[in-house]
């Protein structure tokens, strides 16, 4: 048999092999379903009995019909239960925005609570500023400060029209934010003339003379009875009593012009001289530590209190002398120090 004939023969034997195996496959398939098909047609016989006497109900029903309510129950079951999930999760969601919603408007109320105590600060703050303006001339300053408070939003949005809410607390703190900023260059003016003023304070008796204590003023400046002869005599100064040993200081920058001792009188005694025209006497020390042309600073210590000459106790007089004429301590102390509280003792 020749090559052709035989591959011809092989040929046709694999096509008979194939259609056979199609014809089985397909012949399985056709009875697969219909078995299928035949046991989905089955019934079944669904009965009710009621342990009454009531009459029994029952129904027929397919197995086709059985396997799609099944399927129809498990579908609505699933939903079901996505459904409870959704609305568990949003009601969670809900109840904490709600919360955060709550906790912002106490927010608010604290918010709008703080801008009104902040326009009672900044009108008492207005008030001392156009004070203080007022006091040290710079008329200029002033002027600045009261231009154009209103902010930007105030030329879009009456304030009148706008009784209460947000859009007014809004524009009350672009005002006050305003004001505070109008308030830089007063502050800077205020700054340069108390830059100014400073060698001057610094040269001017009204550092209190006592340092670390207040101690109790016994005796004022003018006229004062005497502790031992009882006779009226003028008090050129004030007593201020307290403990030995409490430091003394100069009363502003100068130079030790006197140290003496008058055991009749201010006993152990200090005299500093400072610039225009002023002098300092401090009287009744029990030590001194400076020397007669030394140069002093503002609160420098210069002795301790003491009780040395005629003296009822420790304590330091001290006065204060413009040229020749002696003035009251207390017209300068009060410039820098606290008020000055009186005593009902006495001493010299």
């Amino acid at each position: 048999m020749s090559p052709a004939h035989q591959y011809k023969k092989l040929e046709n034997e694999i096509v008979d092999s194939l259609g056979k195996r199609l014809r089985v496959f397909w012949q399985g398939f056709l009875s697969f379903f219909k078995r299928i098909h035949h046991k989905g047609k089955q019934r079944f016989t669904v009965m009710f009995i009621p342990h009454s006497e009531k009459r029994i109900f029952n129904f027929q029903i397919s197995v086709f019909t059985l396997i799609f309510i099944v399927f129809l129950l498990s579908v609505l079951l699933v939903g079901f239960i996505g459904l409870t999930t959704h609305f568990t999760t949003t009601n969670d969601q809900f109840l904490k925005i709600s919360n955060n919603l709550n906790v912002s408007e106490a927010s608010l109320e604290s918010f709008k609570d703080e801008i009104v105590e902040l326009r009672r600060v900044v009108k008492v703050f207005k008030g001392r500023m156009e004070g203080v303006l007022t006091e040290i001339g710079t008329e200029g300053a002033k002027n600045y400060l009261e231009q154009g408070v209103g902010g930007d939003l105030s030329s879009l949005v009456s304030l009148e029209d706008v009784e209460f809410g947000n859009l007014r607390d809004l524009s009350d703190l672009i005002s006050l934010r305003t004001y505070l900023d109008n308030a830089v260059e007063p502050l800077g003016e205020i700054h340069q003339v108390l830059e100014a003023q400073r060698e001057l304070l610094v040269d001017i008796p009204t550092l209190w003379p006592l340092k670390g204590v207040h101690g109790n003023v016994t005796n004022r400046f003018g006229p004062a009875k005497h502790p031992f002869t009882g006779g009226w005599y003028l008090h050129k100064g004030i007593d201020i009593a307290w403990g030995y040993g409490v430091p003394i200081v100069a009363t502003a920058n100068g130079k030790i012009q006197k140290i003496d001792n008058d055991p009749m009188g201010l006993g152990w005694y200090i005299v500093l001289r400072h610039n225009y025209g002023f002098h300092t006497r401090f009287g009744h020390l029990d030590r001194i530590i400076v020397q007669k042309g030394q140069e002093v600073r503002r609160g420098q210590i210069v002795g301790y209190m003491g009780s040395s000459g005629l003296s009822t106790g420790p304590h330091l007089h001290y006065e204060v002398w413009i040229g020749t004429q002696v003035v009251d301590p207390e017209q300068f102390l009060s410039i820098r120090s606290p008020l000055i509280k009186k005593s009902v003792s006495s001493g010299r």
